[in-house]
This record gives C-alpha cells, sequence and structure tokens, in this order.
C-alpha cells in the first residue's frame, strides 16, 4: 500500500505524488481513497485503494532498470516497418493496441511505442493522431525519466530524441550516449 508523500506511476496519465489518505463514506460503505497530485499537470484525483493494483499505479522504474528499458531504444523494432498498413483500419487497430499497452503502465512498453513511432517518422510524415499518440507517450516516458534521475525536462527531451536526429541507431551509440549523462 502507498503512503503519504510517495512518488507514484498513474498508467496513461504520468507521475504523482500521494498527497492524503481519505476515507469516505460512499452508497452507505466506507472507502479508502488516495489522493494524487500529479507532478507535471494541474491535476488532483481520488482513487479507491481497492483499485490501486487493477489500474496499475506502481513505482517509479530503479536506475537499474531504466538501464535495461533505455536498452530497448536502441533496438529496431520489433516488427518489420515495411509491412505496417498505414491505411486508416490499419491505423486503428495499432492505435487499440498502443492504448492497451499505455494502460498497461509498463515504461518499457511506452519505450517500445515511443521508437516505433520514431522510426515510422522517418519512412513518412505522422498523420494527427500519430503525433498525437507520439507526445503523450514522450511525456510519459519524460515524466519518469526526470523522477528517476532528477533532471531537467529539456535535458531528457534532448537525450531522448537525439538518437532519432543525428545517427539513427549505429552501432549502439545512443545506449552509450544516454547511460553517460543519465
Amino acid at each position: 500500500m502507498f503512503q503519504i508523500d510517495d512518488t507514484i506511476v498513474y498508467p496513461g496519465h504520468g507521475v504523482a505524488t500521494v498527497q492524503e489518505v481519505i476515507e469516505r463514506v460512499v452508497a452507505g460503505s466506507t472507502i479508502v481513497f488516495l489522493k494524487l497530485s500529479f507532478m507535471f499537470k494541474d491535476m488532483t484525483i481520488l482513487v479507491p485503494t481497492y483499485n490501486v493494483d487493477s489500474i496499475g499505479i506502481r513505482v517509479p522504474n530503479t536506475e537499474k532498470e531504466l538501464e535495461i528499458i533505455l536498452q530497448e531504444l536502441a533496438k529496431k523494432p520489433e516488427r518489420r516497418l515495411e509491412s505496417i498498413d498505414f491505411t486508416p483500419s490499419g491505423w486503428n487497430k495499432r492505435n487499440k493496441d498502443y492504448q492497451l499497452k499505455i494502460q498497461g503502465g509498463k515504461l518499457v512498453d511506452l519505450v517500445k511505442i515511443y521508437r516505433d513511432f520514431m522510426h515510422i517518422s522517418h519512412m513518412k510524415e505522422l498523420s494527427f493522431g500519430e503525433r498525437t499518440l507520439l507526445q503523450n507517450i514522450e511525456d510519459l516516458i519524460v515524466q519518469e525519466l526526470q523522477i528517476i534521475k532528477n533532471l531537467d525536462r529539456d535535458v531528457v527531451l534532448q537525450y531522448l530524441r537525439n538518437p532519432f536526429k543525428e545517427f539513427f541507431f549505429q552501432d549502439n551509440c545512443f545506449v552509450d550516449q544516454v547511460a553517460s549523462v543519465l
């Protein structure tokens, strides 16, 4: 169970702090809620403690876990990009898969989606929906990296985006570059 002042990751929404543990009577039953205040947006919510596990609320990854996750960025996409269906129905199918992964709350899944979108953006211009989803995923990744490494947002963004701009994963130099800064 989370305690007051714990930093958590709420899948699909970002990093928050537990502000209070509140008891409320709802429909005649006493329910315990966590009051979460998001660190990077002006939003506060109440989450019933009985829902915490099913929602996927978790503690941020450790630095050791982060090293493994960042190595995932340097890999090639899991499926061949040439075989991706770029039609509207293909996007709908991919978007459903992406949304399930986002709601799953695992940073490694977000990183894989981010990596795939960055590779796709080198093949074609991203649609409005793709750009919006990429921006949301990038924001979620950056929030967690900021907390883990205690770095400024701009620094994290620079190192997240640089390998796709400069050398497009040549000889895994991205992993070495990020490891030296993060």
